[in-house]
Parts: structure tokens; sequence; C-alpha cells
């Protein structure tokens, strides 16, 4: 995907309702050149408005859920804290995480929802947050989504919600 696309791209993912007008004066091309991109973006990469792109197609075929419990349930103020902004300092560096939070059930304290381009880079991820937050963890397991496969039987997408009565 060209650089321009990916431009358009994320400026509809960032405000979907932008003008062609506002999108050419914002990147800096004319009007005509953002019409003929959107609408191809449209025909073969935006699955839906909220801009929600095909994961695939920018590259990403792997969806990993990440669950984490921390030992600090009854640590001191100071202890999570710390943990706490080391945890945070790690997350703003992570591009491909879309959503990190902390949660409750199955004995687990954190959850990380992030896209891979393949296996070999998940692992990375996987061993990075090893490396850098390992002394922080108790456990920590992952579950992945093939984003490409025939499996993937209702896409993310937010429409869904609309469709809720």
């Amino acid at each position: 995907m060209k650089d321009l696309d990916l431009k358009i791209l994320f400026e509809l993912i960032k405000n979907s309702k932008t003008s062609d007008r506002q999108l050419a004066k914002k990147i800096g091309v004319s009007q005509p050149t953002i019409t003929r991109r959107r609408a191809r973006l449209e025909r073969e990469v935006i699955d839906g408005y909220t801009a929600i792109p095909k994961w695939d197609k920018l590259g990403y075929n792997l969806l990993a859920v990440t669950l984490v419990k921390t030992p600090f349930k009854f640590a001191s103020n100071e202890k999570r804290n710390n943990a706490y902004n080391k945890s945070m300092k790690w997350l703003a560096k992570q591009s491909n995480v879309i959503m990190g939070s902390g949660c409750r059930g199955m004995g687990m304290t954190g959850i990380l929802i992030s896209l891979h381009k393949n296996y070999a880079d998940l692992d990375e991820f996987l061993t990075n947050h090893r490396e850098q937050l390992g002394d922080i963890l108790e456990d920590v397991q992952t579950v992945v989504v093939n984003l490409s496969g025939k499996a993937v039987y209702r896409p993310l997408h937010l429409k869904y919600l609309a469709e809720r009565k």
C-alpha cells in the first residue's frame, strides 16, 4: 500500500466523516486525488465506517489477546505504582497494541489486544514483553486469532452495535 493511501486511511480511521476537501488540505494533495484514492480504499481496504480496515490488507495476519497476572494484589501502593508506571511506559511504545486495560476474571489482572504481521512478529512482541516486564508479572497467557483464516465467522466490526435492538 502506498504511503499516501496509508495517510488517507489513518485520517479516516481518526474521523470517517472528514470531507475530501479537508483531507486534501491536511495531507497536502489535490481534492480530486483524495476522492479517487478514497474511493479505491473504500473498495479494497475499508471494511466499514467508523473506518475499520481489513487488517490483513495492511499486513496484519494475527490478533493476539494477552492476559497478564501481576503479583501486586496485596503490595504497597508504592510497589503497585512503580509496576503500573513501568507497564505504561512500555505500553506507550507498542504501536501494535490496540487496547490495554486492567481486567478481572480467570485470576488475571490485565489484558492487551494486539495486531501482528506474522508469528515471528508476535513472538518478538511476547519476548520483548517478557524481557521488559517479566519481573512484575506472575503469569501471561496469550490467545492468537488468524485474521486471514476461514474460521473468522464474524470479523471485528462496530456495525454490529448499530444492529442491536
